[in-house]
């Protein structure tokens, strides 16, 4: 009879087990597989946290011109494999993509306006070719009068620059287990950081106007089970192991950090006064402006409640 529960109980975990082993034929068009299989999915468009907070930032007053001509990866980090040498690298070297997206996030596209610069050579050679086409059929007859002219590039008057600063890998880690008579189970976590920095320039002076740093934390998890136990008067062993691992993207993680870093440089700007953030009037802005003027002014306000006290 006990043979026949550890069977069952065996059989339960290879059922359950089978959800951390994914194929390439899983589909989550049935039931079956929307509760033990893993499905193959479809793409899909990335809102993070940090990207749903830039969208729903209010617009700026007046619309800043910014260039950005890189987003290196500065930490010069490989992917970690024990015993192999590996030439890729840590983290995305995308950056200057996920910054110009963010930029044309925020506000839902009505904070900056954003000149091209990282593909700077091919727009020039494009405008030439076109400068050339309109020249040519500008002199061929009765064309005479067709402008041969292009418009001039925007000039950017603040530049964006920085980068990933920093990929600190295992900064903490730990887990739990038990076991009991052969059966046992773990689970165990770890944490990485990366670390962003993102700087404004004004492009008349060269000078340092806005400066911010911003860190992701990177979570990876794993847990899973095994068997090791004799059956059948110690004659037969059963030995079963399984496991699943999680692990956050490292370009997710560094994508967000990126966007954090675009809407802290928004709020330092406007606490600075480079620009100004159109926040809706409600009334506990009005409150708190008229709060603000009355403590600079050093004005009491005299409510009638006080002067029937008096």
């Amino acid at each position: 009879m006990k043979t026949l529960g550890f069977v069952g109980l065996i059989l339960v975990l290879l059922t359950t087990g089978c959800a951390s082993v994914p194929s390439v034929n899983d589909t989550c068009s049935t039931a079956i597989m929307k509760k033990l299989g893993t499905c193959i999915e479809d793409a899909e468009a990335v809102k993070l946290p940090t990207h749903l907070e830039l969208l729903e930032l209010p617009p700026a007053e007046n619309m800043p011109i910014v260039a950005v001509y890189g987003f290196l990866d500065k930490t010069g980090q490989r992917k970690s494999k024990d015993g192999i040498a590996s030439f890729s690298t840590a983290v995305t070297q995308g950056g200057e993509s996920f910054l110009i997206d963010a930029l044309k996030t925020a506000g839902n596209g009505e904070w900056f306006r954003v000149v091209e610069r990282t593909s700077l050579d091919s727009l020039v050679r494009e405008r030439q070719i076109v400068r050339s086409a309109r020249e040519d059929f500008a002199n061929q007859e009765g064309n005479e009068d067709s402008p041969t002219g292009i418009q001039p590039l925007l000039f950017a008057g603040i530049l964006l620059d920085g980068g990933i600063v920093g990929y600190d890998t295992n900064i903490e880690s730990g887990g739990r287990g038990a076991r009991y008579l052969g059966i046992g189970a773990s689970n165990q976590y770890r944490r990485d950081v990366v670390t962003v920095s993102l700087r404004g320039i004004s492009t008349l002076t060269g000078e340092i106007l806005l400066n911010v740093q911003t860190t992701k934390t990177i979570l990876s998890t794993g847990g899973g089970y095994d068997v090791f136990r004799f059956v059948d008067m110690d004659t037969k062993l059963v030995e079963i192991e399984d496991g699943v691992a999680t692990n956050e993207g490292v370009t997710k993680a560094t994508r967000s950090a990126i966007e954090l870093a675009v809407l802290e440089l928004i709020y330092q700007g406007d606490e600075r006064g480079f620009w100004k953030i159109n926040w809706p009037i409600t009334e506990s802005k009005i409150k708190e402006e008229v709060s603000d003027f009355l403590d600079e002014n050093e004005i009491v306000l005299v409510t009638e409640e006080k002067t029937n006290e008096e």
